[in-house]
């Protein structure tokens, strides 16, 4: 590991106004047709602006599902500079600065999801491993740190624990406090709370998972969206599983049948904006492992049916049956953003499979198959707009 840079003094600290070009983001990449997709690609190579040109490829490759090509765009664009300003509004109400590590958002928050279309300008710092911040930074009205928890961002965490002390701005989801989103840390943290049931969850190396009683699942430490996710009943398949990931650390969870009575499992998304929840969405898969895309949901009329009355009564239903539970969870991690994936169990307790400040929220499906959609994402990034605006004691 890269020795860190020693924090800058205060003296040394400096916003400016900077005018950066800018770029077209995810959130709104995901909504054009492919052959747009294609004119952008030539526009962007048309510009004389090499970083510029890269990230905005990074962007587009990442809309096409390029994952390895685009995270090399953005290599490219972060060795000429490392700040971006994503597309937004030509007079800002909210100016945010968001601290990033290099990756996409398995690494960091998607924060442009939450602001697109809003009057929050939104610019992207990132913090390359072993490098301090700028001495000259973008004038901002608040700091958020985008930066998830892994090993792999460990270093930037550490360095911006000490940095960020005192920052001349508010600072929202500290470094410190996104530690809490470690998995086997989210169980020691939160298994006590009454009402909740958070499957124990270890960090092992191969010999102790060995070691740990069956049925489990287990994946790689750092990985994300069920990727390396596998349910292990038995000796064979944990070998199995140990010839496709070896020589690294696993969190091992205990496994819950949280099959619904119909043998359906369920997963709801919500977001705790300023300790506050919002459901997000609602997945109903058959397979234990359950993602918003595989479970079908655009392909079933009657899921996107129940995910439609569950977002309708979510306030007066869901959240109000968990709600000491939801608030114990907010109070502990006490992060300002945060997304949840939990489930219900058959005897009526929250099972939370994760909390993470990474979780993606967006507005982005298709109005058709789910018109109910807007008007409730809206409704948490309306709360996340009112809270940068309390942080900023502004009405």
């Amino acid at each position: 590991m890269k020795s860190l840079p020693p924090p800058l003094a205060d003296t040394q600290l400096r916003f400016a106004l900077i005018d950066s070009p800018p770029i077209l983001g995810l959130a709104k990449l995901i909504r054009i047709r492919t052959t747009e997709l294609k004119e952008l690609i030539v526009q962007a190579h048309a510009s004389p602006d090499l970083a510029h040109t890269c990230m905005q490829m990074f962007h587009v490759l990442t809309a096409l599902d390029q994952r390895d090509f685009a995270l090399d765009m953005q290599a490219k664009a972060l060795t000429q500079r490392v700040l971006y300003r994503m597309a937004g509004p030509d007079q800002p109400t909210i100016r945010l600065l968001a601290l990033m590590a290099p990756g996409d958002m398995l690494d960091n928050t998607g924060f442009e999801f939450v602001i697109d279309n809003s009057d929050i300008q939104l610019d992207l710092l990132y913090l390359l491993p072993g490098q301090a911040l700028p001495q000259t930074l973008p004038e901002h009205d608040l700091l958020i740190v985008a930066i998830g928890e892994s090993d792999k961002n460990a270093p930037q965490l550490a360095y911006l624990d000490a940095r960020l002390v005192d920052w001349p701005r508010p600072v929202l989801n500290p470094p410190h406090l996104i530690r809490h989103c470690a998995r086997d840390t989210v169980y020691e943290l939160l298994n006590d709370i009454p009402g909740l049931l958070v499957p124990a969850t270890r960090r092992l190396s191969r010999e102790q998972a060995r070691q740990a009683a069956l049925p489990f699942t287990i994946r790689p430490v750092d990985t994300q969206g069920g990727n390396g996710l596998v349910k292990v009943d038995s000796r064979a398949e944990l070998e199995t599983f140990f010839d496709l990931y070896s020589n690294m650390d696993y969190h091992v969870a205990d496994f819950v049948d949280y099959r619904s009575n119909d043998g359906r499992y369920r997963k709801s998304r919500i977001a705790l904006i300023d300790g506050q929840p919002y459901l997000c969405h609602l997945a109903v898969s058959e397979h234990w492992m359950v993602h918003y895309r595989s479970a079908g949901m655009a392909l079933d009329a009657d899921k996107r049916a129940e995910e439609a009355s569950a977002m309708a009564s979510f306030d007066a239903d869901f959240a109000q049956r968990h709600q000491p539970v939801l608030q114990a969870i907010a109070s502990r991690l006490g992060l300002d953003y945060v997304v949840l994936d939990c489930s219900e169990t058959r005897d009526g307790r929250l099972l939370l499979f994760e909390a993470d400040s990474r979780g993606w929220i967006h507005a982005t499906d298709p109005v058709d198959l789910f018109p109910y959609k807007p008007a409730v994402m809206q409704k948490a990034f309306d709360a996340f707009r009112t809270m940068l605006l309390k942080r900023l004691q502004r009405p």
